[in-house]
């Protein structure tokens, strides 16, 4: 069969999940012990040439749902010819959020958002590796009119038109090639959560955030909202560990109610940070607003659980953050980023996207470097999240220099995952799950799971 009649031929699925509870990576007041974990999907073609990778990040429980939604999108996916998909990933979209019986699990919020964000992020996957360039170039070199054709309008359009969009894009491209040749040659600002995590002592905190200077960047983050005298210790240890000249975020992980955040953050504002980071449920835009109100100049951070481009919207029209953060996997896919990245630059309002997790780094960079290429063409006060955790298990990692993401050469949406850690780190089955189930019968000794030369 011909690459011009290819079609897709299946969605295959795997539950990966990383024992990163162990070792206490990622804890926070609201997720004190996650085992990192991915949803992960190939995109198979008849042609068996280029495939299409993708997934969503979960914590642990439930991953196996998430993966059970993938699989209920099956049936719009299978049988597409290949050219027509990535010359229009956008017409999966629509299909996939516009499947009625579906939609009424959301309406375009929650796990099978997440599923759907997990497939159109493989179709672009896949459209990249065809063009032979990575994500970022994709979009970049894209024309104008065709990315406002992948952007969903619907309830955008008291706030951004397609007209509008169509002007900050086509203003965008003005520079882009000067702005791609620094991008490849200096990277992207990146900061770091590595040091923060709260279940960490006071010591590998302080021992963290000294190297993450040392490493060039020069902004880190703690987590806190679990107990207020605990952060204060902590964000002063941190302080005194990093200096006055380098940034310093918090985030509560969504823990406070409102005038707890205001009073917390308050408490906290002698260390100088940056900004509180989901000081609230992700829902309550109005509660950001009074809480953005109450803890200035302390700025307001907040995006990794805002479902969709409409939360994001009224975000934006409420004056209710200072900093968006979008996910590469909690919306559905590049095309709605694509959306809100617009509405971003509509607003004046920078993106520092939150990353981390499994594989989150290595999709968003792609997003930020287009917006800073392609759309707002500036860094100023803009960094992605970069946590050191994980990179080993993707075949183009990223990679960090000086505080900064290396711009990614290789086609594709950086997605796709070693065979050897599906093998291994697929749950329950997989070789490491397998071999820990064994340890943990009884009599047997569980001392050593082997964690540490894994994960």
């Amino acid at each position: 069969m011909s690459a011009t009649t290819a079609r897709i031929t299946a969605v295959d699925t795997y539950d990966i999940r990383f024992p990163t509870s162990r070792e206490l990576d990622g804890s926070d007041a609201m997720n004190p012990d996650p085992d990192y974990s991915a949803a992960y999907l190939v995109l198979r073609t008849s042609t068996g040439g280029h495939e299409g990778h993708g997934f969503t990040f979960t914590i642990g429980r439930g991953n196996d749902v998430q993966v059970a939604a993938i699989e209920a999108l099956r049936e719009h996916v299978v049988g597409r010819p290949v050219a027509e998909l990535c010359a229009d990933p956008g017409s999966l979209y629509h299909d996939l959020i516009g499947d009625s019986q579906l939609r009424w699990l959301g309406p375009e919020k929650g796990v099978m958002h997440m599923a759907i964000g997990a497939v159109v992020n493989a179709v672009w996957d896949l459209a990249a590796k065809r063009e032979a360039k990575p994500l970022w170039q994709l979009l970049a070199d894209a024309d104008p009119a065709w990315l406002v054709s992948q952007v969903d309008f619907r309830y955008l359009t008291d706030a951004l038109t397609p007209d509008e969009a169509l002007e900050l894009l086509r203003t965008g491209k003005q520079g882009a090639g000067d702005r791609a040749t620094e991008l490849l040659r200096r990277g992207y600002p990146a900061y770091t959560t590595s040091p923060g995590w709260l279940g960490y002592s006071d010591e590998k905190l302080t021992r963290l955030a000294k190297q993450t200077v040392a490493e060039g960047f020069t902004q880190i983050k703690l987590k806190v909202g679990a107990d207020l005298q605990d952060d204060i210790r902590r964000c002063r240890a941190a302080r005194e560990a990093v200096g006055p000249n380098v940034r310093m975020a918090i985030d509560a992980n969504q823990r406070w109610n409102i005038g707890e955040a205001i009073e917390w953050t308050k408490a906290l504002a002698e260390f100088d940070p940056y900004w509180i980071e989901e000081p609230t449920s992700p829902d309550d835009i109005l509660g950001h607003a009074a809480i953005r109100r109450g803890v200035h100049p302390v700025k307001v951070a907040t995006g990794e659980h805002v479902q969709n481009r409409v939360v994001f919207k009224q975000l934006l029209q409420a004056d209710a953050i200072d900093v968006l953060q979008l996910d590469s996997a909690r919306v559905a896919g590049v095309n709605e980023n694509l959306a809100i990245l617009l509405l971003a630059a509509k607003f004046g309002v920078p993106v520092c996207p939150h990353a981390g997790g499994v594989g989150l780094c290595e999709l968003v960079q792609h997003l930020s470097m287009f917006d800073y290429v392609a759309l707002t063409g500036t860094t100023e006060d803009r960094v992605i999240e970069y946590v050191d955790h994980l990179h080993q298990h993707f075949l183009d990692p990223v990679v960090i220099a000086d505080g900064h993401y290396r711009a990614p050469t290789t086609p594709g949406f950086s997605a796709t995952m070693h065979r050897t850690t599906i093998d291994t780190y697929s749950f329950p089955d997989g070789a490491f799950w397998t071999a820990d189930a064994a340890l943990a019968e009884p009599g047997t000794d569980t001392t050593d799971t082997g964690t540490e030369d894994h994960a």
